[in-house]
């Protein structure tokens, strides 16, 4: 399986034709406490770039950007009972989404681990 990472935080899996998305530790930690997570419908697509998701701390609420464009398979139910999984489990347990991938190619330019983190030590 291939982790990409986006630079609004994301994380994606890709694994054959599937991808399941995230947001990293460090959004998570930029954060705070997460109380709320509203998840895109089954069924619905979501384009590259375009926001797919809404996570709300007790800082702020932040939209979560679709890293790729696809068809939504999946959606964490876990999270609506206990959002607080995206900070105990931000890249394990705590993801958002499953989609099927539109386009391979748009995984081009997306960042591998080695990237991303010498990314967000840049901040």
């Amino acid at each position: 399986m291939a982790r990409y990472f986006t630079e609004e935080h994301e994380w994606i899996d890709v694994e054959g034709d599937t991808a399941t998305v995230g947001i990293t530790d460090y959004a998570q930690e930029q954060l705070g406490d997460i109380v709320f997570v509203e998840l895109p419908a089954v069924g619905s697509t979501v384009e590259k770039g375009k926001d797919a998701a809404v996570v709300e701390s007790v800082k702020a609420a932040s939209d979560v950007y679709a890293p790729i464009s696809g068809e939504v398979l999946e959606a964490n139910g876990a999270l609506e009972e206990d959002p607080a999984l995206v900070n105990s489990s931000a890249e394990e347990e705590g993801w958002f989404f499953k989609l099927t991938i539109a386009d391979k190619s748009q995984l081009e330019g997306l960042m591998d681990e080695a990237a991303y983190k010498s990314f967000v030590d840049g901040l």
